[in-house]
């Protein structure tokens, strides 16, 4: 972006408070920069719709709780401010950010007196990939780190300390002319993108990875049921790296990346097809509000 997102203009839902964008503010001591403890959403408007606001705010209270903390505001207060908040950024299409985070009144690893802070953003944020390289198959690394053990990491929570290997890894990626990253998990499995689940198709067949590690996405099963939807069979379960060249499509889901098709993993190729396309096609009607009361 052009403009630093610290000086964009607008308001920002900041602990039950409309404020001006410039005014939403932490201390530099905030248990949650040093410690990431914070937990966030990711979530799209479209045609002034915030596509599952609700089900988005669920998974916010349930990610907290396993951080061991409490979101002092309801699913419904927070789905009334973001709708608000959507109303006075004047925005028909949208990113919709909500994070709650410890704050600043201990400093250490233990910090379980801290209040707990909320806020939620929204600003104007087109295609997460290039949108020429998404119509032809976007190109993906395979990433250094791997999705870790659950028994090593709260992997069912959206914390904001998972995504630094995310981080690390998309820009090695882009360092290396690609649009993003495959990661494996602690077993060597097939496991998601930096920010995405990931889909595969053989034979008609549409494969995934079980969830087992890394988030259920809530576009990855809105996704999962559009494909059966129309016929396709689904299949979830454990996929190993050699097996990508058996694959004929590829595609990634996620509320950033909607469904983006993959040309290019590693030294593996992918021809997006039908499958894709119909799920684009119908991913878009699912989201657009206008589009789905016509049907």
């Amino acid at each position: 972006m052009a403009v630093p997102f610290d000086q964009l203009d607008g308001q920002i839902w900041f602990n039950g408070e409309f404020v001006d964008w410039k005014d939403a503010k932490i201390h530099v001591l905030t248990h949650g920069l040093h410690y990431a403890s914070a937990v966030f959403e990711g979530e799209r408007a479209y045609g002034g719709r915030i596509f599952k606001l609700t089900e988005h705010n669920q998974r916010l209270h349930a990610s907290a709780e396993i951080l061991g903390f409490k979101i002092p505001y309801s699913v419904e207060e927070l789905d009334a401010a973001s709708v608000e908040l959507l109303k006075r950024q004047g925005f028909s299409e949208a990113y919709v950010r909500p994070i709650a985070w410890r704050g600043s009144e201990m400093m250490g690893v233990s910090a379980q007196n801290n209040r707990i802070n909320v806020a939620i953003a929204i600003w104007q944020w087109g295609s997460y990939f290039n949108p020429a390289e998404k119509l032809k198959g976007i190109r993906l690394d395979i990433a250094e780190y791997r999705r870790p053990d659950p028994r090593t990491a709260p992997s069912k929570s959206k914390a904001a300390g998972l995504y630094m290997i995310c981080t690390i890894s998309k820009h090695a990626a882009e360092a290396k002319g690609y649009a993003d990253a495959m990661m494996l998990d602690y077993r060597g499995q097939v496991a998601e993108a930096t920010g995405a689940n990931i889909f595969f198709v053989k034979d008609g067949v549409i494969h995934t990875p079980t969830p087992d590690c890394f988030l259920d996405g809530i576009t990855r099963r809105t996704v999962i049921g559009l494909a059966k939807r129309r016929g396709y069979q689904v299949v979830e379960r454990a996929i190993l790296p050699e097996e990508l060249s058996d694959f004929s499509e590829c595609f990634l889901t996620g509320s950033a990346a909607e469904v983006t098709p993959v040309s290019e993993i590693g030294p593996y190729r992918f021809t997006p097809g039908t499958i894709c396309e119909t799920l684009m096609n119908d991913y878009m009607k699912e989201v657009y509000p206008v589009a789905a009361a016509a049907e």
